[in-house]
């Protein structure tokens, strides 16, 4: 008996088949077409783009794997948190889908703060009014788009859209329904208060399920898509954050993940919602039944990375410039990077933050940038677990993931930054991965979450904190912690 676990990322949709031991038995990957951004700050894709790219990424995974479909006893989803996907009567998109780093929304954001409240908000929802979240989309559309609002009979959340083609299923879960400002975290229900406030239609929504509970089976047309047989079922699934976390073993309290990927993402497990009155870090529910996540987000983390060997690295690969990086001392000789090149949600909530270099001289060279740009995501990740330990969050073992967690170096920054041991998984399979858990234990294959993450997950490797470097780190963090403030008027907010 397998397992598949269908992840709708932003760049591209991953399928990975697990076993009953939670063995990865295939993997594939297919890219979308790259995000668009009709102006500065916005950010859409097609979603018909996401049904493409997972059928094809489901069909390549069941080939090389050389696994009956029959033999797939459940289909898990994960995908891209907050964005919006605007369907018509006949269920045809209507537009393309707003992503979860747009941030044309700020206006929205503020009126919603002011009708709300920003107090009665936190206690609705567990979260402020943010660019990202898809409640400021709606109004957006609302307002900027009145003829395509007029059409739209279902709101659908990414993972959910490739559900509905799958299954014929309009279905959720209660973690990524917990970032669309709409849903009440604590009772992990939708919030009637907030629609009849906003003037929303309860219909438009998805039915929301626990991330383990079945919410339909795949359809003839699905199974003619995808090569899967007809009539397997379907699990609820999580947020890529949720489902990374699960897949990372991150499912018992005071444990904290910590994920660099294109966004880097600090989160918490707790046993009841904790909420940050100052709004700086999200309270979501976590893909295990009556377990909530404290989640802080970093948009540019391995994006920054990613722009800096793009723009500057003169063609040169990841591998080289972790490598050159490497050759350079920590704290970098005082270069500092503010990695807020698309904004920042974690802590200061302020589409309009840019990035910056600060502390250059003549001496550095791309080798010590390259290394100021590892060092500056991993400062911003410290941030959010600093506000965690202020709001008196438990906070026991600290595991990486991600593309950040495959480098020697970057893991060696993070346990000198968080001054704290670090961990990782042999498996690093992602968010995928986690929904793969997650449709076994919907299947019946495990009896709980936990039981599949005891029985699936080991540690690769423990990296300690070189206390010398810790102490350097320390310095160029301080510096850190005053670059927004100092340099925020310049950005022009």
């Amino acid at each position: 008996m397998n397992f598949l676990g269908v992840d709708i990322g932003t760049g591209g949709s991953r399928a990975v088949l697990i076993d009953e031991r939670g063995g990865v038995v295939g993997t594939a990957s297919i890219a979308h077409a790259a995000v668009a951004s009709p102006h500065i700050g916005w950010a859409e894709q097609e979603p018909q783009d996401w049904w493409r790219a997972s059928t094809a990424a489901i069909r390549v995974v069941i080939e090389t794997a050389r696994v009956r479909p029959g033999s797939i006893a459940a289909v898990g989803f994960s995908g891209q948190m907050h964005g919006s996907v605007f369907l018509d009567e006949a269920d045809e998109v209507i537009r393309p889908a707003l992503l979860w780093c747009d941030q044309r929304t700020e206006k929205q954001c503020i009126d919603i703060t002011e009708r709300i409240g920003s107090a009665r908000l936190s206690e609705l929802v567990s979260n402020p009014a943010i660019t990202g979240f898809t409640l400021p989309k709606l109004l957006w559309l609302r307002v900027a788009e009145p003829e395509n609002w007029k059409q739209i009979r279902s709101i659908l959340l990414p993972k959910d859209y490739v559900r509905l083609r799958l299954s014929g299923d309009k279905a959720s879960d209660v973690n990524d329904a917990s970032g669309t400002l709409l849903f009440d975290v604590r009772n992990r229900k939708w919030s009637s208060e907030m629609l009849d406030a906003l003037e929303l239609d309860l219909k438009q929504l998805p039915r929301v399920y626990e991330s383990i509970e079945v919410t339909g089976a795949v359809s003839k047309s699905g199974a003619e898509s995808t090569g899967l047989l007809e009539g397997t079922p379907v699990i609820a699934g999580a947020g890529d954050n949720a489902a990374g976390a699960v897949g990372m073993g991150v499912v018992n309290p005071a444990t904290v993940g910590v994920t660099i990927g294109t966004s880097g993402v600090v989160l918490v497990v707790t046993e009841k919602p904790m909420r940050d009155p100052a709004g700086r870090v999200h309270t979501l529910c976590h893909a295990v039944p009556d377990r909530w996540l404290m989640t802080g987000v970093t948009l540019s983390a391995g994006e920054s990375l990613k722009w800096f060997r793009d723009k500057f690295g003169g063609g040169k690969s990841f591998a080289d410039l972790d490598s050159e990086a490497a050759s350079v001392d920590s704290g970098s000789e005082g270069a500092v990077w503010l990695p807020y090149l698309m904004g920042e949600r974690s802590p200061h909530l302020d589409p309009n933050a840019r990035a910056a270099f600060v502390g250059l001289t003549a001496n550095q060279t791309t080798a010590h940038l390259a290394r100021a740009v590892m060092e500056g995501v991993a400062f911003s990740l410290r941030d959010c677990l600093e506000i965690f330990r202020g709001l008196g969050a438990p906070i026991d073992t600290i595991r990486l993931g991600g593309g950040g967690a495959k480098s020697p170096l970057w893991r060696q920054i993070q346990a000198d930054v968080y001054r704290r041991t670090v961990e990782r998984t042999t498996v690093d399979e992602g968010a995928a991965f986690g929904a793969a858990l997650l449709a076994g234990v919907g299947a019946g294959a495990w009896r709980s979450v936990d039981d599949a993450c005891t029985q699936a997950i080991k540690i690769a490797d423990r990296v300690e904190p070189d206390p010398d470097s810790a102490d350097i780190l320390d310095q160029n963090f301080e510096t850190y912690l005053n670059l927004y403030p100092a340099l925020k008027s310049a950005f022009g907010t």
